[in-house]
């Protein structure tokens, strides 16, 4: 078993970019998240290093845990918004800088993970973070998320692997869901829940 990660390594995970995992810090702390397997050194110029997944499990369990004394953790990650959140993030221009700095991230990461560099096929970050992916896509695309007593969208979990749940208020909004979703190289099917027969959609990343 490899050991831990040391203070000053554990430092540069958790300021590496939430989206793209990329990490900055000295060549040789670079070097030896390499060397335990927590980073990658992208093979084209610049040759930026990335988290790999386990340093990405690293990063995540980190922002998670509440420092002593504390009753809830409050990380300032960026993180797009699901719908139906307790305290959503306020609304305005810093809001929409973050959202598109996140998407455009996230279109880097697809071009530099991506075996062919393709930035209209979802990656494989996407994959392992489906409900958080499909959300960024429509917060980006400048869909409204449900809030409050307010109508939006909903992007929920699902039994089924590699899958997600979108919930919209009306037709016409779950239509431009999905829109937006293949615009983004998901592929999203509209169906209807049996008990409720409440209209939803559901979608995956697509992988051609």
């Amino acid at each position: 078993m490899s050991r831990p990660p040391t203070a000053a390594q554990r430092r540069v995970i958790e300021a590496a970019d939430p989206v793209t995992g990329r990490l900055r810090g000295t060549q040789a702390q670079l070097a030896a998240l390499v060397k335990r397997g927590l980073a990658f050194r992208h093979p084209r110029p610049p040759h930026d290093h990335f988290l790999t997944p386990a340093g990405h499990r690293i990063r995540e369990a980190a922002a998670a845990e509440p420092a002593a004394g504390e009753t809830a953790p409050d990380t300032g990650v960026f993180a797009a918004r699901v719908g139906g959140e307790e305290e959503p993030p306020a609304d305005g221009g810093a809001r929409l800088r973050e959202v598109h700095s996140a998407w455009q991230g996230l279109l880097e990461l697809r071009r530099m993970t991506n075996p062919d560099g393709a930035a209209d096929r979802p990656c494989g970050w996407e994959r392992t973070h489906l409900v958080r992916a499909a959300a960024l896509a429509l917060e980006a695309a400048g869909h409204r998320p449900a809030s409050g007593d307010a109508d939006g969208y909903r992007v929920r979990a699902t039994p089924q692997p590699e899958a997600v749940a979108v919930y919209a208020p009306d037709a016409e909004s779950l239509a431009a869901c999905a829109a937006t979703l293949e615009r983004a190289g998901w592929q999203a099917g509209e169906y209807t829940e049996p008990r409720t027969r409440v209209r939803y959609l559901l979608a995956s990343p697509r992988r051609v």
